[in-house]
């Protein structure tokens, strides 16, 4: 999927669909993050969750996974999320139903 920068505001993250995948993008500075939507421990949407600086905070029960690798930082969460692959072109980044490699 190919989604345009100017359409993803800094630090507010969006819920895409990827091929059936809901995938939670976020945007810091520069970088685009994309990582599963589904909080492994409550299965809530992190794309509602709150921000610090690279991590993103499951609304629900407060996990909060770390967006440039998708591992947890905080429980109840014990399980990593998915991350995907972002490759950025000009002024378009491209999110890849690929997973990115953990850790």
């Amino acid at each position: 999927m190919r989604v345009a920068l100017e359409t993803l505001a800094d630090r507010k993250p969006v819920k895409i669909d990827l091929d059936g995948t809901p995938v939670c993008v976020t945007r810091i500075g520069d970088e685009v993050f994309a990582i599963a939507d589904t909080c492994s421990h409550s299965d809530a949407s992190l794309s509602e969750g709150e921000l610090t600086d690279f991590k993103i905070e499951c609304w629900l029960h407060g996990a909060e996974f770390d967006l440039r690798t998708g591992e947890v930082v905080t429980p109840p969460a014990s399980i990593p999320v998915e991350t995907f692959e972002v490759i950025r072109d000009g002024d378009f980044v491209s999110i890849s139903s690929r997973k990115s490699a953990q850790g």
